[in-house]
């Protein structure tokens, strides 16, 4: 099993709203810092997790990508059933995105895009019809 770990670096908890709206899933878990150093002072998301699109997600504060840089180099592809669905989905996470590719038809796929959300995580949204979800 391959679990994606997401560090965002004191965004944890923004990401875990965006995503439960653009995903519509809810976060499965969720561990504050506090909890775990036992330190009233120490803020930020320890631990959480979520499923998106079946597929379990760990998230945290620590580390995480201030610049939103480009060159990152993990990227989180979702596969929708509907160029329908990945478009609601895409219209609730795209402010503040980067384009990496503009929503466009190629050949695997009637519609695809690839941008780096405002947390710095790379995604590909693409469309593959045989797929339920």
């Amino acid at each position: 099993m391959l679990v994606p770990h997401l560090h965002f670096n004191g965004f944890c908890e923004d990401a875990i709203q965006l995503y439960e709206k653009a995903f519509n899933t809810k976060v499965d878990s969720i561990l504050f810092s506090k909890d775990i150093s036992g330190d009233p002072d120490d803020s930020g998301i320890g631990h959480a997790e979520m499923h998106i699109h079946g597929q379990r997600v760990m998230m945290n504060d620590r580390f995480g990508n201030k610049g939103n840089q480009t060159d990152v180099s993990i990227q989180m592809v979702l596969i929708f059933s509907t160029k329908e669905r990945l478009l609601e989905s895409y219209g609730l996470i795209r402010e503040g995105i980067t384009i990496i590719d503009p929503l466009q038809k190629v050949f695997y796929s009637p519609l695809v895009t690839v941008f780096i959300d405002k947390f710095g995580i790379q995604w590909c949204f693409m469309v593959d019809e045989n797929v339920e979800g």
